[in-house]
């Protein structure tokens, strides 16, 4: 049975860093997002071992047709079950496919045919996991925290990403992927014990489809005519669906150029692997410094406009990143490009949880990630083709223009532009 948190009349609110509930789901989130960025290590190196290139690539591929196809579908499960049930039954799953992984590694050699089966299945409970885990913060604390913890998760990523890529090269080297696979398992294991101890609000009594009319018993809707009555609430609602299209925008103009576009401009400046290092660092040390700002002051004023300004400055700092001629200016707008779009993407999450109807939460949740985890990596290929055939410059500044529209986008919508978070 799901624990439930006192309401709001019977305890005064806490700050979300002070509060042992947040802190127990935060400590739950760390272990798996480190977990998580083992895991990815251990693919790529296992599947490096495979011996074959197009096989390679194939199981790094691989996991992200689930996610594309099943997304939606877990936003509906989180809504139909509660956010954490599915957390749990999702790091449950990864932890016993990971482990079996590391067991099957030990007595034999890795294989395409086993690593795509096992990217697969994991890209499959990454689709229940992701939607899940980004409605679950509304359920265990106020509203007026939903900035703060934004903001924690924020740290708890960055932090993440830090830690879990050099534990998983050690992982390797020591005791090959299997070890590092193990190490992975264990801490989507670890995560078990603190989200059994989370506390959650009751869940709210599934709303009937817009339309429908009232007998004397209502048929619980199908899992589809859910889904159909959570896009047509994020339609017809004057934030979210806004908001929808800032978050698309920004991450189709943002992601591209940061991840594959950095690297052809690393290789056609000639600043080589280090150089690219130096530039995500600083990417990661603006993003980690917009995460902080917002955990320690808990709510930025004005949050609607301060998000369309600093989409803005963000598209700035992608078209600048393509035009400065070494490494440590690039750091440093990157940096820039990391604290905006950072901030940015933030505010976005807090105002997507504080907006949406807290029955809806799971499948508004499962939109928004849905374009940052299957649709924004489509891209992947437009980005290579079109650097090859016109260079970084011109492919730096119409991404630079998409995510620019995203937030004119939002400045220019008078609901969004005028967005406030709770107090």
């Amino acid at each position: 049975m799901t624990a439930t948190a006192p309401t709001a009349s019977e305890a005064p609110e806490r700050p979300a860093h002070r509060d042992p509930n947040v802190l127990r789901w935060l400590g739950a989130y760390t272990a798996s997002m480190v977990g998580d960025s083992i895991y990815f290590m251990a693919l790529a190196w296992a599947a490096a071992r495979t011996g074959s290139a197009s096989g390679a690539g194939l199981v790094l591929a691989a996991g992200s047709i689930p996610r594309a196809l099943l997304m939606l579908g877990g936003g509906v499960l989180a809504d139909r079950l509660g956010p954490r049930r599915v957390v749990i039954g999702s790091d449950a799953a990864r932890a016993l496919l990971v482990l079996g992984l590391a067991a099957t590694l030990v007595l034999t050699a890795p294989s395409v045919v086993v690593l795509v089966v096992v990217a697969l299945l994991f890209g499959a409970v990454d689709a229940l996991f992701l939607p899940a885990v980004g409605a679950l913060p509304p359920r265990i604390s106020p509203p007026g925290q939903l900035a703060r913890i934004q903001g924690l998760r924020g740290l708890a990523a960055r932090g993440a990403s830090i830690v879990g890529a050099p534990l998983g090269g050690v992982a390797v080297a020591t005791g090959g992927p299997s070890l590092a696979f193990a190490a992975a398992g264990l801490l989507f294991a670890l995560s078990l014990p603190l989200l059994l101890r989370v506390r959650t609000r009751p869940l709210p009594e599934p709303a009937a489809p817009e339309g429908a009319h009232t007998t004397r018993a209502v048929a619980r809707p199908t899992a589809r005519q859910e889904l159909v009555d959570g896009l047509r609430h994020i339609r017809r609602h004057s934030l979210l669906g806004p908001l929808m299209l800032v978050i698309a925008l920004s991450e189709l103009g943002f992601v591209g150029p940061l991840n594959l576009g950095l690297i052809l401009l690393s290789e056609e400046r000639g600043w080589g692997a280090a150089g690219m290092g130096w530039i995500v660092a600083g990417f990661a040390a603006g993003a980690a410094a917009a995460a902080l700002l917002l955990a320690v002051r808990g709510r930025i004023e004005r949050a609607g406009l301060v998000l369309g300004l600093t989409a803005l400055l963000g598209a700035t700092g992608i078209a600048a990143l393509a035009q400065v001629p070494s490494v440590a200016p690039a750091a440093a707008v990157a940096a820039c490009v990391g604290a905006s779009l950072g901030l940015a993407g933030s505010l976005c999450a807090a105002l997507v949880q504080t907006a949406a109807d807290p029955a809806y939460l799971g499948r508004v949740t499962s939109v928004s990630t849905l374009f940052t985890y299957a649709v924004v990596p489509l891209s992947y290929p437009v980005t290579g083709a079109a650097v090859a055939a016109w260079g970084t410059g011109p492919v730096y500044a119409v991404s630079a223009a998409v995510c620019a529209t995203g937030g004119a986008l939002g400045l220019a919508v008078t609901a969004l532009r005028r967005a406030e978070l709770p107090r």
